[in-house]
């Protein structure tokens, strides 16, 4: 139709298998037609860049200036610290995660036995559910340490801060992350993170508070060693509050409407997006193209039968100098809805 658009990428792919080789070419698809791009991390930008073709093969690609990097944020009035909460004399390293591959479940299952043995002061709460929630719960049967670790199962995301209140220390054994908001969550509770240095993890907090590890049960373990020797001087007050000025949504809110203002304001003609689009391949570009072509036609017979001009507009509600000028057709419009508002 014409409108700018602008398209936001929470996900990582890869290259290599048929599912992400096919993905990769219905984003290519999209993001010829697209005026600018939000990811949430650096990591993320550049696997967006690469995945729509940038530099490869003589494709034109999605050029990095286009992209814009916007980090996710966190309610901090919701996810707050409660040292209350925490067991006295214990150390709680809690877990909010879906029970599956990509969660690293299987490494969770080998780090627990093995940290429990070197921490007699050390338990698990576990929150979530998933397909590998059989494996890790014999894992823990088999080690004997039913009372250490509690799975809770399902916990609705209204009840995720509860949770987490009462953990010192969150663990993320991920294989792959854009950024894990998880992350962010836990630490405006006031803990301590360790997780797997994977994907746009890294960026998201600093070292002082985020211990990094490969994805292995060895360097998870060392990673919590060193996780716990710094836990005695960590304050959750202070950590929470690092975290409410670094990740809050008013922020991400300004910062998208500076790249929706940006993408509006593209200079863009039919032309241009059909060249675009013819260019996206020796074959599939021009598959693109004639369905694009028909599309085009499709819409200009819609605007012939039912004209754009007979359909009313939305209200303008701008606070620009001219909004509510009495001689302007949109105050005219509001006045007139807001009385026949008032006589219904």
């Amino acid at each position: 139709m014409g409108m700018k658009c602008v398209f936001t990428d929470h996900s990582l792919f890869g290259f290599a298998d048929v599912g992400a080789i096919h993905t990769n070419k219905l984003l290519d698809m999209t993001l010829a037609d697209t005026q600018h791009v939000i990811c949430v991390s650096h990591t993320a930008k550049e696997n967006t860049v690469l995945r729509s073709g940038y530099l490869l093969g003589g494709e034109p690609g999605l050029a990095p200036e286009r992209v814009s990097v916007i980090p996710n944020a966190v309610d901090s009035t919701m996810f707050t610290p409660d040292v209350s909460r925490r067991a006295k004399g214990r150390i709680t390293v809690v877990v909010t995660s879906r029970l599956m591959y990509r969660k690293g479940i299987h490494l969770l299952a080998g780090v627990i036995p093995r940290a429990c043995r070197a921490h007699a002061n050390l338990d698990f709460l576990i929150a979530g559910d998933g397909s590998m929630r059989g494996h890790l719960e014999k894992a823990v049967s088999d080690a004997g340490l039913d009372s250490r670790v509690t799975i809770l199962g399902h916990v609705p995301h209204d009840g995720v801060a509860d949770v987490l209140r009462r953990g010192d220390i969150f663990l993320n054994a991920s294989l792959t992350e854009s950024f894990c908001i998880a992350v962010l969550e836990a630490a405006s509770c006031g803990c301590l993170v360790v997780a797997t240095a994977v994907g746009g993890v890294p960026e998201v907090l600093p070292e002082d508070i985020l211990f990094l590890a490969k994805p292995d049960v060895q360097s998870l373990l060392d990673a919590l060693d060193r996780c716990l020797v710094a836990l005695p001087n960590a304050d959750v007050d202070t950590i929470h509050k690092r975290v409410k000025a670094n990740y809050n949504w008013d922020d991400v809110a300004r910062r998208v409407e500076v790249v929706y203002a940006r993408a509006h304001d593209t200079h863009d003609t039919h032309m241009g997006r059909f060249f675009r689009i013819y260019r996206r391949g020796v074959v599939f570009g021009k598959m693109l193209w004639c369905v694009s072509a028909v599309a085009h036609v499709w819409l200009r017979m819609l605007e012939w039968l039912e004209p754009a001009s007979s359909i009313e507009l939305a209200l303008d509600f701008g606070d620009d100098d001219n909004a509510y000028d009495e001689n302007n057709t949109n105050h005219r419009a509001m006045v007139k809805a807001s009385k026949c508002a008032r006589k219904v």
